[in-house]
Parts: C-alpha cells; sequence; structure tokens
C-alpha cells in the first residue's frame, strides 16, 4: 500500500493511503465526518487534492481501496476492466485526465468509447477536482441512451419517471396521479410505484393496473413497482405482466447484502426480466437506485468517503446494461448530505461519474423534511441537472410524495425544465402526446395543450 504527501505552505500533509487521500480531498459532507474520514480542515483538503491531482491513473489498478479478495464488486471492477478502452488515457494523472476531459479532444464519441477503460473510482477522483461548472461542461457531452418501448437519452431531450405513489396503494388515487401526471407530459422514462405493501399479491395487482393502463392508452412507455428483485422474479414465474427489474444497490458487498442481495440474484433478475421480452426497442429492462451515503448507513464502507462508495455501486449498475439509473441523491438524510450545498454537490458528482461510467443517469432531485434544504435549492440542482443532459428526473404531484414524506418534483417543474432548456419528452412519447391531443405543435415546438383529450374524459369522470 502506497502513502502519498504534499506540501502547502510551510504544513506537509501526508496520507495513509489511496483510500485516505480520495476520502480527504473530497469536498466537505456530513456523511464523511460522521465516517471519521473527511479531511480535518480545508488546507489538509486541498493538499489532499493536490496529491490526489499528481496519482497515475493506473494506480487506481494496481491499489484496490478495497481487497479483492474479500469484495466481489472489486473483483466486478478489475475483472472487467477493458484495457484497450483504457489505452487513450493510461499515461494521464488524474489532474491531467480532468484537463483532458475539459479540452476539445473530449468529444461524445471519445467518451463513448473511454467509458469500458474507466473504474469507478478513477471517475470519482477526477470528480474530486472539479467545480460545478465542470461538472456540468464534461456530463453535457456525454449521451448515453436505452431502449425498452420508447428511446431515453437523446440529446435534446429530458425524461421523467411518473412516480404516483399513494400511502395505502389505493388504485383510485394511484390513477388519478398518473392521469395528472400524463397531462402534464409526464411518465416516459417509466410510471413506476413505490409501493406502500411488498406481499407479492399486492405488488402483482399494481403491476396489472399499470399495465391494464399502458396497454388501454397504447403508451410507449414502461411501468415498474419498486420491490425487490426476488419479489420481481417469483412475480415473473408466476406470470404477472412486468416491465422493469427494480433493485436499490450499493457499492459494496456487504452493502448490498445488507440489501438482501448479490451479484448472482441481480444475473438472475436480469435473465427473469429477458425472458418476458416485453421490450419493443430494446432489451435494457433494469431500474436501479443509489445514493450516498447507503453504505455507511449499512456499516459497509469499509473506510470509503460515501462519494467514492456510491460510484462503486455504478459498476454493479453498468454490470447489467440498464434502462435507468436514479441517483436519490438526498433521500437519506441530513446525516450524510446536510444542506443544500452538499446536495447540489453530490447530485451533479453522481451524475457526472454515471454518464462517465457509461450510465443512462437520472436524479431524484430531493431532500428530507429535516435537512437544512428548500425547494430553492432543489430548483437550481435541477436547472443545472438539465443544463448537464440529465436522462431523466421525478415527476409527483406538487413535488410532495405522500408515501414515502420527501420533498422532489413536479410535474411542472419538468415542464419548466423542458421549456427553459429547450428539451423534449422521449420522441416515440412526444408523439404520443401530441397524437392524443395533451401536446400540440406550435412555431414554437412542441407545447402543452391546456386541454383535456377526449380520450381521458371518461376516466377523469369514472374517478369523480
Amino acid at each position: 500500500m502506497s502513502s502519498y504527501q504534499h506540501t502547502v505552505g510551510a504544513l506537509t500533509y501526508r496520507f495513509d493511503s489511496l483510500k485516505d487521500v480520495m476520502a480527504k480531498a473530497s469536498p466537505a459532507r456530513s456523511g464523511d465526518y460522521l465516517a471519521g474520514v473527511a479531511a480535518s480542515s480545508a488546507g489538509e483538503r486541498v493538499a489532499a487534492q493536490m496529491a490526489l491531482a499528481e496519482i497515475p491513473l493506473k494506480q487506481f489498478l494496481t491499489e484496490a481501496l478495497i481487497p479483492y479478495e474479500s469484495d466481489e464488486v472489486t473483483r466486478l471492477i478489475i475483472d472487467n476492466h477493458n484495457a484497450a478502452a483504457f489505452a487513450p488515457v493510461s499515461h494521464l494523472t488524474v489532474g491531467s485526465f480532468r484537463d483532458w476531459l475539459l479540452s476539445d479532444a473530449a468529444t461524445e464519441h471519445s467518451l463513448a468509447a473511454l467509458a469500458p477503460g474507466l473504474t469507478p473510482e478513477m471517475a470519482a477522483a477526477v470528480s474530486k477536482l472539479m467545480r460545478v461548472q465542470d461538472l456540468v461542461l464534461v456530463a453535457q457531452k456525454i449521451r448515453v441512451t436505452s431502449r425498452f418501448r420508447n428511446t431515453i437519452g437523446l440529446r435534446g431531450h429530458m425524461s421523467t419517471r411518473l412516480q404516483p405513489n399513494h400511502p395505502t396503494d389505493d388504485p383510485s388515487g394511484i390513477a388519478a396521479s398518473i392521469l395528472d401526471g400524463l397531462l402534464y407530459g409526464n411518465g416516459d422514462a417509466m410510471i413506476g410505484i413505490n409501493p406502500a405493501t411488498d406481499s407479492l399479491s399486492s405488488i402483482s395487482e399494481l403491476l396489472k393496473m399499470l399495465d391494464a393502463i399502458i396497454q388501454r392508452y397504447e403508451i410507449p412507455t414502461q411501468a415498474c413497482v419498486l420491490t425487490h428483485v426476488t419479489t420481481s422474479i417469483e412475480a415473473i414465474n408466476r406470470g404477472v405482466p412486468l416491465d422493469l427489474v427494480f433493485q436499490s444497490i450499493a457499492g459494496t458487498e456487504a452493502a448490498n447484502a445488507s440489501f438482501g442481495i448479490n451479484l448472482n440474484i441481480l444475473q438472475e433478475g436480469y435473465e427473469a426480466g429477458l425472458s418476458l421480452k416485453r421490450g419493443t426497442l430494446g432489451n435494457n429492462l433494469m431500474y436501479f437506485e443509489t445514493g450516498q451515503g447507503s453504505a455507511l448507513s449499512a456499516g459497509a464502507n469499509h473506510g470509503v468517503d460515501q462519494q467514492t462508495c456510491e460510484t462503486r455501486a455504478y459498476a454493479v449498475a453498468r454490470h447489467y446494461q440498464p434502462f435507468l439509473v436514479n441517483t436519490v441523491v438526498g433521500f437519506i438524510g441530513p446525516e450524510y448530505l446536510y444542506n443544500g450545498k452538499q446536495i447540489i454537490r453530490a447530485g451533479l458528482e453522481d451524475h457526472f461519474c454515471g454518464k462517465l461510467l457509461g450510465l443512462p443517469m437520472g436524479c431524484d432531485i430531493c431532500y428530507t423534511n429535516h435537512a437544512e434544504a428548500d425547494q430553492d435549492d432543489m430548483d437550481v440542482l435541477l436547472s443545472l441537472l438539465g443544463m448537464a443532459g440529465i436522462n431523466f428526473i421525478m415527476g409527483i404531484p406538487g413535488s410532495d410524495d405522500i408515501m414515502l414524506n420527501y420533498q422532489t418534483t413536479s410535474f411542472h417543474d419538468a415542464l419548466y425544465a423542458r421549456q427553459s432548456l429547450g428539451l423534449q419528452p422521449a420522441p416515440e412519447f412526444a408523439a404520443w402526446l401530441e397524437r392524443m391531443g395533451i401536446f400540440q405543435r406550435s412555431a414554437a415546438g412542441l407545447q402543452l395543450s391546456n386541454q383535456l383529450p377526449p380520450a381521458f374524459r371518461q376516466a377523469l369522470a369514472q374517478l369523480h
């Protein structure tokens, strides 16, 4: 194990390992202080960042932050590393890699070719040297598309997950939220429910209801009920109509074990989903959610800083060619991201690192009610992520999830982002919105029609 040092003024700071440099180079956040791995001062943080900038990228291939022998995520990262893809930047240090990413040499094509050659630790390391505008600038160069019943991630498009959660899984309440969301042009990433009850019978009924809505109105989208992957496998075995297979994941074997999963279980879920052949345009069918702090909250971070642990989760996601990856950035709480400033930085880091590694990244732009954050902070993060080319965001009535009790983005927020940045829904979904009369074509492009489509009048009458 190597040690590192850097002198700032009259002080020389020493770091015991690459893991130590990475942790102390991280921008300040409450979770790293809680874990006892953060820099003790701004001076030590600057010294760690300067030391990190001088470390060769290839060092991450020889010095594992979590031992290869004891962690299957580390083994996945090392065993699947593409040396040929890495070759163009293999001579660079972390600092010179940052310079390359910001240069004209880093194009959409070259960044896509590079992705299989990067490890999560390399992506996390370079992000620690980048300011907010750097994270936005590089991420907007990258486009990662995925396909199931429509196409997500194209330049000039931004999708939404329509999240019609209800505290009792009441079908009428869920249906009302779905109708509300569709009328604002939400739901092209998917219609996805966090169930209040995780029983197989309840999950199955929700999936059948979502499938019936999609089939009745011929909506080019996909459905998901966010249940454990093993429940999804059982539902598939029973012939339940299931589109996307969901699972929360983390960046260490021990953290994933706390979720009741490992790589073999994820593989089983992936193969079960493929067996249904429900995609019409493609076979990307895994939906993963992540969040900084999950490894520490499980006591499974191995002394690694929370942002690097988060980025390691993206290696797990990448292995299964997902349709969507969602960093639920402020959901775990202020113990890990204390305030709006920390949440904004984390969301941009996660999006940047995920895209750099070749993932179709979205973000649940959110905070809990006891965090030092408010909706103004979420507006800032939404705007920055829209500029950065995010694949999808959340759409929830009034920004307030009445089942999970946290604050996120609304149907109206998606309209704001699309209108202010000139973005459209996924093309197949946009064509459906226009065909249904929800959106209409004008000189300014596709816009909300503000008229209730005839096909939905009966549905609204039934809800009343």
